[in-house]
């Protein structure tokens, strides 16, 4: 069933607020996909905070201009399924990455990020980027080690103080 003008409208409205708050995009062809499988995908991708929406693509083109994504809009031709990571950049590459070895058929066409549009096989680099948490933790931990091997350079003084006294006590008590 067709779409009536108010129905585009809200279409275009709905992915324009999404694109306009989401971190990174991505657009893959979808075509040989059972419905099954693409409600595998949706609920995968609700599970990792992605919003995911088959949209036509003059839709989704009108719905770009004006966020960081509109360097995606001449690439949208075909069957296409777009995802936006909505919490990390990585998380949409990560559902989609993931699937995508399970369904051959699902095939990534566009990854777009802060604005720049990535070659297809780009997706495994930003799957690869660290969740906001992991980020944080790996950030800590370079913070944390200079502090940890001064305290430890400090407590050696002392600690190799006592080595020498036992070591000369030993000797004493040998001869």
């Amino acid at each position: 069933m067709p779409l009536d003008l108010e129905q585009k409208k809200a279409v275009v409205a709905e992915i324009a607020e999404v694109a306009g708050s989401a971190y990174s995009a991505i657009a893959a062809e979808y075509s040989g996909l059972t419905v099954g499988e693409m409600t595998e995908l949706r609920a995968k991708a609700r599970e990792s905070g992605v919003f995911i929406r088959v949209v036509k693509n003059t839709l989704a083109r009108r719905a770009f201009e004006g966020t960081d994504f509109a360097c995606m809009a001449e690439g949208l031709t075909g069957q296409l399924v777009l995802a936006f990571s909505q919490e990390d950049p990585g998380s949409a590459a990560r559902v989609i990455k993931d699937f995508s070895k399970e369904h051959d058929k699902l095939v990534v066409k566009l990854v777009s990020i802060g604005g720049k549009l990535l070659a297809a096989s780009d997706v495994d680099t930003l799957a690869k980027m660290p969740t906001y948490d992991q980020a944080i933790s790996m950030l800590m931990a370079v913070m944390k080690a200079p502090v940890e091997k001064l305290a430890r350079t400090m407590n050696e003084v002392p600690g190799k103080l006592v080595r020498t006294v036992a070591a000369v006590r030993d000797a004493k008590e040998a001869a």
